[in-house]
């Protein structure tokens, strides 16, 4: 899918849908693909978006906004296709109206869509084996999107990447040349053109002068300009700065895939004054914030078997937090648990301090914790950073699958 933006500042919405798009199981989640302009037809069309653990229906009418006989926002190349255009219409009905599509963040969008835990990455911090890294969350099925945050908004840089532009990545290769293997990367531009320039260009590059038609054929490669392209992985490096990463559930894998996404496990919760609802771990009343117990036994498949540790996700989600008017910095904590209970008391906080938190206190909608420990058993604790303060959250807990949370 290819789309065209025509006076909207939605491209992270766009990134999100191109995403989703070439993923049949999660793109029927959202749009359920029965419907169409001719069997039982009524004006009206169903989409469906994830919140706060469940999937909720927005009803639409296929009244489109135009100006001068043309779609005003989002439309496809394709004459006769409108389903991306309805279904910005049903995310933007959810969201307040078009207006409230300017200027998002792709991640906002991904959760939306795919119930996924997202978390926000700098290029620059990435570990130095960054096609391994890409390998590991692209098998499990996470969608990344990346951009360039540096220049004016949706300017060209001089090898053709936009700034502040939202991509995705959708594929890593090592790719066999007349002069060694070389690690590409895809990339995807939702707008469907405007592509990378520089080498391993689609039409300007040599270095595909170096590779063999069958594996140019294998890797889909073809010379036009439609929004996909491939560039080195150093290019990649040096040419986008931030990546989001939507991390999957296994409600959502394909059947017959090869992908082996999360197993996910969800927790309500609520912080309430002076019952629950703690502050800060250094604040005396940090033991009544809620606690979630949750064990770890399934080690990391990774060729290093000296290192035997099992790795998580951790993400907590303030609800309703743009319905309320209130943004709560909050932050996650996560201890060993004690040798006989499935709780921690205030003297066991105080005796020991957190093995892994996030990095501070957050007022985002969403904190997500990305790290591994050895097998063990411990203790979540979600908290705010002041105390006494009323909230509900929803926590979601990823782990490998054989591994347990309660």
């Amino acid at each position: 899918m290819t789309c065209d933006v025509n006076a909207t500042d939605d491209c992270w919405l766009l990134s999100a849908i191109a995403s989703l798009s070439v993923h049949r199981s999660l793109l029927k989640k959202v749009v359920p693909l029965e419907q169409n302009f001719q069997d039982g037809y009524n004006g009206s069309f169903t989409f469906r978006f994830w919140q706060y653990g469940q999937w909720e229906e927005v009803r639409i009418d296929d009244l489109l906004p135009t100006q001068d006989n043309n779609l005003i926002y989002l439309s496809s190349p394709e004459k006769h296709e409108f389903w991306s255009s309805l279904l910005e219409k049903a995310y933007a009905k959810m969201k307040g109206g078009y207006r409230a599509l300017d200027m998002g963040f792709p991640h906002e969008a991904m959760v939306d869509m795919t119930g996924g835990v997202t978390e926000v990455l700098k290029v620059a911090s990435l570990p130095r084996d960054l096609p391994a890294f890409l390998r590991n969350l692209l098998a499990k099925g996470a969608l990344i999107n990346c951009a360039n945050c540096q220049g004016p908004l949706e300017q060209q840089s001089e090898l053709g990447i936009m700034y502040r532009h939202a991509y995705s990545l959708t594929a890593v290769e090592k790719v066999k040349t007349a002069h060694g293997v070389v690690d590409l990367v895809r990339i995807m531009n939702p707008w469907g053109n405007t592509e990378w320039q520089g080498p391993w260009s689609d039409l300007k590059g040599p270095e595909w002068n170096t590779v063999s038609v069958e594996e140019q054929q294998r890797l889909d490669r073809v010379r036009r300009e439609d929004g996909e392209f491939w560039m080195s992985v150093s290019d990649f490096r040096q040419h986008f700065e931030m990546m989001e990463v939507c991390h999957l559930t296994e409600t959502l894998s394909e059947s017959g895939s090869s992908v082996s996404p999360w197993c996910c496990i969800m927790h309500h919760g609520s912080w309430v004054p002076n019952i629950t609802a703690g502050g800060p771990a250094q604040s005396g009343c940090f033991s009544k914030n809620p606690q979630f117990y949750f064990i770890l036994s399934e080690v990391d498949r990774c060729p290093d078997r000296s290192k035997k540790t099992c790795s998580f996700v951790l993400a907590l989600m303030q609800k309703h937090q743009r319905r309320r008017g209130i943004d709560l910095a909050i932050a996650l904590h996560v201890y060993p648990a004690h040798p006989k209970n499935t709780y921690l008391s205030p003297d066991d906080l105080r005796a020991r301090p957190p093995i892994r938190c996030s990095p501070q206190y957050s007022s985002r909608q969403e904190v997500v914790l990305r790290d591994s420990l050895p097998p063990g058993r411990y203790i979540i604790v979600p908290s705010t950073s002041e105390p006494n303060q009323q909230g509900d959250f929803l926590l979601r807990v990823l782990t490998e699958q054989g591994n347990a949370a309660m």
